[in-house]
């Protein structure tokens, strides 16, 4: 399995801090920091491994979320998201100066936390592996860009994969496991997130924890669908598609 995110949490407040580490270590993120204040945080940034930094913006120190965001954007190349109650006109656009990777206003839920993280990492990524800054980007990517294939990150690699090698993917917890014609990869991803990214006329939910390629199935009876020799569950209604697309 790839290694844990790594995160760093800078807030001032301990009770949402606490909270905070809570929800992300259930999720399955290593939380490298938990610090309150702009020198605290630099220590952590200076001395450890840092995927991504969550920044309150009023911070218990004369330099604010703002200036830490900056010594960030200026000396590391890391996203960060800045964690806020404040979400006034005045701060928004102090926070824009520093092109944070997110902005997530208080209060949140996990799954709020969970969305701007993978957000950010996924935007940052993709970014950073073509040499690109956001300031390089005056719109969003088009899903045509790739209309063949998609990366998926394996390790310090993103392996390119086409399609159709894409045998079926299993949800298993926060994690998904792309099963191809010869290798399997795991990514962090909500099943019906992904299921967006792939061709809708070959990949469908074949069961609430399954999303097949219709171009794989090699048999199927009342409950299954077999591919490559594996039996994996099909709902009710995929059933009767399954058996429709072949009478048809």
């Amino acid at each position: 399995m790839e290694k844990p995110i790594k995160i760093l949490i800078v807030e001032d407040n301990v009770i949402i801090a606490d909270d905070m580490q809570s929800m992300l270590e259930e999720i399955g993120y290593e939380i490298v920091g938990n610090v309150i204040v702009y020198e605290q945080a630099e220590e952590v940034l200076r001395t450890t491994e840092v995927d991504l930094v969550l920044i309150d913006i009023i911070l218990a120190s004369d330099k604010t979320g703002i200036d830490l965001g900056k010594h960030i954007r200026d000396n590391y190349n890391i996203p960060f998201i800045f964690v806020t109650s404040n979400s006034d006109r005045a701060t928004v656009e102090k926070a824009k100066i520093v092109k944070p990777n997110g902005y997530l206003v208080k209060p949140f839920e996990q799954q709020d936390l969970y969305t701007s993280i993978e957000i950010a990492l996924s935007n940052f990524n993709y970014l950073d592996k073509q040499g690109l800054t956001e300031d390089d980007v005056e719109k969003p990517m088009s899903n045509s860009v790739l209309k063949d294939s998609i990366f998926v990150k394996k390790q310090h690699l993103y392996y390119r994969i086409n399609f159709t090698d894409i045998q079926f993917i299993k949800a298993d917890n926060v994690y998904l496991e792309v099963n191809t014609v010869d290798k399997k990869f795991l990514v962090r991803s909500p099943l019906k997130d992904y299921l967006e990214k792939l061709p809708k006329d070959k990949f469908y939910r074949a069961h609430k924890s399954y999303i097949v390629n219709v171009d794989h199935i090699g048999a199927v009876n009342s409950k299954d669908v077999m591919i490559n020799d594996k039996l994996i569950p099909i709902s009710k209604e995929f059933k009767e598609f399954i058996i429709s697309s072949m009478n048809s």
